[in-house]
């Protein structure tokens, strides 16, 4: 019996960031976690205040979601890019090795680096090179010392602890053969390009799977800025937020969805939503 209570609690301690139910953001640092086409001037410039500011920030940009190969040629564009953007120093890192990316030499420019950024692609890609590698760790030192990690598109979805549209032979399955993201946020699915792609009602797949976890869908052009629980709308269109609950105009209250009712929240740019109490949050009346 005592074995058995200590396998139970083994095989308990080990399970992955999908075991959580409650949602929750950085304690420290800021995520900025967009739809993808992501074109809005101010966005970057957030990214690049929070990563030190314009003319000071080290950012690190991590492209291999994108499938290509990663020529002098792209890390000269990437760079020049970012530097239009406001940074003074560009990093770009990839690598499809994940024993590379387990080594403190390969791993360590993000020590020195205000903010990384993911572009877009596919997700599973990131999943398999940096998932649980001191790549992994060193993102998550980069939050807790108050840096900012952002993301396009799959870089937006990996941000997550579930991995929407995670599999390897189509971005149209919502649950593939890649569940696990990097868990910046807990408990959360995070899929792209919505409004833009007719994808509104795809989150209901998942959550049907694993109803605890809390679904975000982000239009084109548009992000969660993310700071603790809360996160805010920024840039242009939508935020979709499926929580099981939706509002009632006749009552004017929020209201429980009844079962298979697929209803969620539309926030609109500066709307503000608490993760973890699962609530949007009010605007001030002036």
């Amino acid at each position: 019996m005592k074995k058995l209570i200590i396998l139970v609690l083994l095989a308990f301690f080990a399970l992955p960031s999908l075991s959580q139910t409650v949602t929750e953001g950085p304690k420290n640092g800021h995520l900025i976690i967009a739809g993808g086409a992501l074109r809005d001037p101010a966005v970057f410039a957030k990214f690049i205040e929070l990563a030190g500011g314009e003319g000071q920030a080290h950012v690190v940009v991590i492209p291999t979601a994108g499938g290509y190969e990663v020529t002098p040629q792209r890390i000269e564009n990437i760079q020049n890019q970012w530097t239009k953007r406001g940074a003074s120093k560009v990093t770009v890192l990839h690598t499809t090795d994940r024993s590379e990316a387990d080594t403190e030499e390969f791993a360590k420019v993000i020590d020195e680096a205000g903010g990384v950024y993911f572009p877009g692609g596919r997700q599973w890609r990131l999943a398999d090179s940096y998932l649980n590698t001191k790549v992994h760790t060193k993102l998550n030192a980069l939050l807790e010392r108050g840096g900012v990690i952002g993301g396009s598109s799959a870089g937006a979805t990996i941000q997550g602890s579930y991995l929407a549209r995670g599999d390897t032979k189509t971005n149209t399955l919502m649950v593939g053969d890649h569940e696990e993201g990097l868990g910046f946020v807990s408990n959360i699915a995070i899929d792209q390009h919505t409004l833009a792609r007719n994808r509104q009602y795809d989150m209901f797949e998942i959550l049907n799977v694993y109803p605890d976890l809390l679904g975000i869908a982000i239009d084109e052009n548009t992000a969660m800025l993310v700071t603790g629980d809360e996160f805010e709308v920024i840039g242009k269109t939508y935020v979709l937020v499926y929580d099981g609950t939706h509002w009632d105009q006749k009552t004017n209250t929020y209201v429980k969805n009844s079962d298979g009712e697929q209803k969620f929240h539309l926030l609109g740019v500066g709307r503000k939503y608490n993760m973890r109490e699962r609530k949007v949050i009010q605007r001030q009346r002036r």
